[in-house]
């Protein structure tokens, strides 16, 4: 009687795997046929696009010790907390903080865009949003192993056995 009850059991996953990748097939069928998108009306830009914003309202120039304020001894980067070093690349944001260019972009890129030091906004939240959207968008490329594996990972070993 256990090993029936076991077979209906094993039965009933397969089947519930089965129609769930049928479903899956059927939504990406008429994605394609319809060229919907999911989240269609909301905009995504690309890394390339975001940071190309960034360097048009923050653009970089290279440092030069002569221009240096009297009053400060020696300047850093708040970021990586090194001393700018002459003809190295560093960003002026709008608040007047100066970063090296890498280090800034790469906290723009991980964080909301705002100033590591006083928090100003560096590009419109419009913008971010719609670059955080890209970075955590995940899509399905229509790959039967992705999904088989994905769905075994839910079902753990039992669906493992079948195959």
């Amino acid at each position: 009687m256990g090993a029936l009850s076991q077979f209906f059991s094993h039965l009933y996953t397969i089947s519930i795997i089965f129609f769930t990748l049928f479903a899956l097939e059927v939504v990406i069928l008429v994605r394609s046929i319809t060229g919907l998108k999911p989240n269609s009306e909301k905009r995504v830009i690309t890394t390339a696009q975001y940071l190309k914003l960034i360097d048009q309202k923050n653009p970089t120039v290279s440092y030069s010790s002569k221009k240096k304020n009297l009053l400060r001894a020696h300047e850093e980067c708040s970021v990586c907390l090194s001393e700018f070093e002459e003809g190295e690349k560093i960003r002026q944001l709008k608040c007047k903080h100066r970063f090296h260019k890498d280090c800034v972009d790469k906290w723009l890129q991980q964080y909301w865009a705002t100033c590591p030091l006083c928090r100003t906004k560096v590009v419109p939240d419009d913008v971010v949003a719609s670059y955080h959207r890209l970075r955590n968008q995940v899509e399905y490329d229509g790959s039967d192993e992705e999904l088989i594996f994905l769905l075994s990972s839910l079902q753990g070993n039992n669906f493992q056995r079948f195959f």
